[in-house]
Formats: C-alpha cells, sequence, structure tokens
C-alpha cells in the first residue's frame, strides 16, 4: 500500500542546550520544583487539557506523573528522578533542583564538557567520602532503642508536604502512629532472613485526621455484617482459628463458554454440578475445624449459608492486594481449586471482631505474632487524603531505609550549606597532583566547584518562599532564615534563633553571610565544624540513603545532558 503522506526526515538538532527554547523549559522547570519545595512550598493544581481528575500536590512523585515533558532533553532529567523516588521514595525534589541548578551554574562556563564532566565526579567523590566518613558534621546517629531520632525523621517527612493540611497536634498524632506502625511490621524473632512486615492503609475519608489509628492485624471489607451482632467462630482445641485462603472464585461460575466446547451426560446440570463440589468443599472445611474461610474473589450464596449454619464465618471480595499479607500473617497457602484441599493449607489466627470506620464495616483479623498492621488513615477532604498517603507511605519507606543504614541527615537545608562549606575547604587546598590527574587547570577546577556549591546553596535557598533573608555562618556552614517583614538588623543574632534543621541554638558571633546567588563566597578557615551544643528535640532530619542517591543521581544525570551534542528526533 502507497504511502498516504511523504515520510518526514529526522529533526537534528545540535547543542541543545544553547537553544533558547531549551534554557527556557529549564527556567521553567527549575522554577516549578522550587516553588514547591519544603513545608512553605506552593501547592501545584494539575489536570489534563481534556478534563480528568485534578491533583493537587507539592510531592515529586505526583509533579513528575501529571506533567507532560514534551523536550527529549528533560525527559531524561524527569526519568532520572522518577527513577530515584520509584526506588527511595523521598527526596525527589531536592534531586530535581539540584540536577536543574548543576546544569544552569555549568553550561554557561567557559570549560569543556568532558572537564566539567571530571572535575564534578572528583567533586561527588569528596562528598561521599565525607558524608560516610565519622568526622561527617551533617549527620546524625540513628539509635534504634530510643524513638527521638525516628520521631523526628517522621515528622519531618510529614511536615514537608502542605497539601495534607496538618495542624501541629495532627502532625504528633500521626507521626506517633507512623512510627507504631512500623515497629509492628519488625519481627520480634530475629532471624538469619529477617523480613519486615507489611502496613496496609484503610482510607477514612472525609473523617477527622485525630480519628486515625493503627490495629494489629488486617481489616477486610463486610458490607453485609452488622455491627454489635456476637460473631460465633468455630474455633481448634488450643483456642485458636483456623483460617482457609482461597484465591479461586467459589461462585460456582468455574465454566466458561469462552474457554471451549464442554460435553456433558444428558439431564446433568454444570450450575448443580459445580454447586455440589462447592458445598463437599464446605464439608471438608467444618470437618477439618476450619473457623474462616477468606476468599478473593466470590463465594455462592448457598455455600455461604451452610458454612454460617456450622459456625463458619465466610468473607468473599477480599482482593488481590490482601493475599500476599493475609497468606503471610496466617501462615496459611492460598487455595488455587476447589477440587483438592490439603490439611497443610490452612493458618491460624489469635481472633476476629467487627469495627467500623466512617459508615463502613470491617472485619478485623487479629494474629498470634503481628508483622502485618492496618493504619486507618483520615483526613478531611479526598485531595487532603491522596496526599497524605503518600506522604505515610513515604514515612514507612525512609524508616526501612534508616533500619538497614541508621544514619540521617541534617535537614533545612544545613546538609546542603554545610557540604558547600565542605567542598569550598577542600577544594582550596588540593594538591597540583590532583590537576594534573583530572587534566584540568587549578582555575578550571575552581569555577566548576564554585559552580557545585552554588547549586547546593540553591537547594536551600529553594526552602524560603517569603521573602526573608537566608544566612549561613563560618563557624558551622549551617543555613539560618531570618524572617521576612523584620528591620535591617547590624546583629542577627537578635532575629533568629536556631538553624534551619534545628540542631544549632549556637549564634553567639558565628561570622554570618546572606546566601547569595551567583557571587564569590569566601572560603572558611577551616572544615566546618559540628556543633558544641546539641538541641536535640525538634530537629530537621532527611534520610540518608535518599539523599546520598538523590546527589549522585543529579550529578550524573546533570553530566550526561550536559554531554549531549545531537538530538535526533523522529518527526514521523
Amino acid at each position: 500500500m502507497s504511502r498516504l503522506e511523504a515520510k518526514k526526515p529526522p529533526l537534528f538538532i545540535s547543542e541543545p542546550l544553547t537553544k533558547d527554547t531549551v534554557c527556557q523549559s529549564l527556567l521553567l522547570l527549575s522554577r516549578i520544583f522550587k516553588s514547591s519545595y519544603g513545608p512553605a512550598g506552593r501547592l501545584k493544581q494539575l489536570h489534563n487539557g481534556v478534563g480528568g481528575c485534578v491533583c493537587t500536590t507539592s510531592q515529586s512523585s505526583a509533579l513528575l506523573r501529571h506533567l507532560s515533558v514534551s523536550d527529549p532533553v528533560f525527559r531524561v532529567l524527569t526519568a532520572s528522578v522518577q527513577n530515584h523516588v520509584s526506588r527511595f521514595s523521598d527526596c525527589g525534589l531536592f534531586t530535581a533542583i539540584l540536577c536543574c541548578g548543576l546544569i544552569e551554574n555549568f553550561r554557561s562556563l567557559n570549560v569543556a564538557s568532558c572537564t566539567v564532566i571530571k572535575i564534578t565526579r572528583h567533586l561527588l567523590s569528596l562528598c561521599m567520602d565525607y558524608l560516610k566518613s565519622e568526622a561527617c558534621g551533617c549527620r546524625v546517629s540513628v539509635d534504634f532503642s530510643s524513638v527521638e531520632t525516628l520521631v523526628c525523621l517522621v515528622r519531618s517527612v510529614l511536615t514537608s508536604k502542605p497539601a495534607c493540611m496538618l495542624n501541629k497536634t495532627e502532625v504528633e498524632h500521626l507521626t506517633t502512629l507512623v512510627l507504631k506502625a512500623f515497629l509492628f511490621t519488625v519481627p520480634c524473632h530475629v532471624e538469619t532472613n529477617a523480613v519486615l512486615g507489611k502496613c496496609v492503609i484503610v482510607p477514612g475519608k472525609g473523617r477527622r485526621v485525630m480519628d486515625s489509628t493503627v490495629l494489629p492485624g488486617l481489616l477486610i471489607e463486610t458490607p453485609e455484617i452488622e455491627l454489635g451482632k456476637p460473631l460465633a467462630v468455630k474455633r481448634t482445641g488450643s483456642n485458636m482459628i483456623k483460617i482457609a485462603l482461597f484465591c479461586v472464585s467459589m461462585s460456582g461460575d468455574g465454566f466458561n463458554p469462552e474457554e471451549g466446547t464442554i460435553a456433558v451426560h444428558q439431564g446433568i446440570s454444570l450450575e448443580m454440578s459445580e454447586l455440589n463440589q462447592l458445598l463437599n468443599v464446605g464439608k471438608q472445611l467444618v470437618n477439618d475445624e476450619v473457623g474462616l474461610v477468606v476468599c478473593q474473589k466470590v463465594i455462592h450464596p448457598s455455600l455461604k449459608q451452610y458454612l454460617k449454619e456450622n459456625n463458619v464465618m465466610a468473607v468473599d471480595r477480599a482482593g488481590l492486594s490482601l493475599m500476599e499479607p493475609l497468606s503471610r500473617m496466617t501462615g496459611s497457602k492460598p487455595i488455587a481449586s476447589i477440587h483438592l484441599l490439603s490439611p497443610g493449607c490452612y493458618g491460624s489466627l489469635k481472633d476476629v471482631s467487627i469495627e467500623r470506620v466512617a459508615s463502613k464495616h470491617f472485619v478485623h483479623l487479629i494474629p498470634e505474632d503481628t508483622v502485618i498492621c492496618s493504619l486507618i488513615l483520615c483526613n478531611r477532604s479526598e485531595t487532603a487524603w491522596d496526599e497524605l498517603k503518600r506522604v505515610c507511605e513515604t514515612a514507612e519507606h525512609v524508616l526501612q531505609l534508616t533500619m538497614k543504614e541508621p544514619l540521617a541527615l541534617l535537614g533545612g537545608g544545613c546538609t546542603e550549606t554545610h557540604l558547600a562549606s565542605y567542598i569550598r575547604h577542600k577544594s582550596s587546598s588540593l594538591s597540583s597532583s590532583t590537576f594534573k590527574d583530572l587534566g584540568c587547570s587549578q582555575t578550571q577546577y575552581q569555577l566548576v566547584a564554585d559552580g557545585f556549591c552554588h547549586s547546593l546553596e540553591s537547594v536551600a535557598r529553594s526552602l524560603n518562599h517569603d521573602g526573608g533573608e537566608i544566612l549561613t555562618d563560618m563557624v558551622y556552614g549551617h543555613c539560618w532564615f531570618v524572617p521576612s517583614g523584620l528591620p535591617s538588623v547590624s546583629n542577627w543574632s537578635d532575629v533568629i534563633s536556631k538553624c534551619g534543621c534545628g540542631i544549632n541554638g549556637d549564634t553567639e558571633d558565628p561570622s554570618w553571610r546572606i546566601l547569595e546567588g551567583q557571587s564569590r563566597s569566601p572560603v572558611i578557615q577551616g572544615c566546618p565544624k559540628e556543633p558544641s551544643v546539641k538541641v536535640t528535640d525538634f530537629l530537621t532530619l532527611d534520610c540518608f540513603a535518599a539523599k546520598c542517591s538523590g546527589l549522585q543521581v543529579a550529578l550524573e544525570t546533570a553530566n550526561l545532558i550536559l554531554d549531549l551534542s545531537h538530538v535526533i528526533e523522529d518527526q514521523n
């Protein structure tokens, strides 16, 4: 068949970062990410041009999922950040802002991109070596025998997203719940290959945040069960409830005409044959002293009635998502056929009760050993609930990552400014052999190091959305925020009491400087110190693993984009 339209040649773009449209897209992306960053970040309302749901958020995962980025250069950037978020859940905006800042600062330098890449990799190795060393002044150890630092970590995640619409009391309540839910998932008996349990979030939309709670075990919605009626559930001799878990339909419609032709004898009813088989399964369950039957799909009403008459509770439509946690919690093996039941496929429960959440009724399955729990999460509106759900999942993931690597980094912009101070100090004292190994001059190295430090500081500056001054000190290298609307003062110590992360309250002559854009910053005389007096009550902390990964992803992605010399795009 001949073509209706002639084939177009591919679009060939050389040096894409020199094009005005690309620069404008970079500035726009950077502005979106920066204005969304931190507890005071501005919310974004995202929707497509043909209707559909509207998303109100300041969270990177939701922003990137709903943003339509057409430029192939920046699709690389957004894909890198999305991949980071899929693995770590946290520090997505940090990664995006830093990557945009690095591209902006490096593309204007009169230094070859291959030289910039060599130098930035050296700078990254300096950062990672410092962050992983005992001498690092911007990290704290997390002690799992005390909840103080864990509370700070969770609280920092919850307060970073204003679309959750939480007040202080609600933040503290949810912080406790998220931490309690996480601790439920930690096995009591440590094995060689211990695996964390699971927290299942149950929606409570349209309810007060303070109605949120955590329950051990799982909740399965059951509209037909009435609240207040006593549960007659058969128990074994050891006072446990034996449970059978079916992942196959028990509705009696097992024969599907689309799957082929079935030959049957005259007078035989397929429906009755299937129902008889189901009732035989019910008899075996009763004989095996099963007290609870849970089915992923639908249970035939006649089978339900038979089980009920024999004090066996039947719960259907549990859904695929609950199969894995149900199996793990009860020790039962999902049964995939109604024609074969093995005695070893049953599990056990400690108890069963009925819970009410808003207008819904749930069967509450209570296990003997809890590694599975249910977080009943409530918020006043659907928009705020959606954001809160994402934030609670992030907080849980942050705790899991922290258990693997029990460290945290100082938040509130302090890690960025401290790291920038360290790199300025370190880069000013490098030997000539380092420059020779990198194939660059000292001037080139200093230019790239300055751009790197300014990019880190631009992330800290992005936390300020209200127009006040942002300072850093020449002793600790921490970030300090001056409230907007104050008259000019000669002594900054009179108007600020704590740094951004909250760990440092020492404001006695720390030699302030205003954190500004591209102006050359003075080099501190020594390596930035660790505060001698630490305030530990309300620290702002970041996930160590997520932030280290974000730093690496931002720099590697920026290097990749800076090294692009041509973009070839198919026009057909």
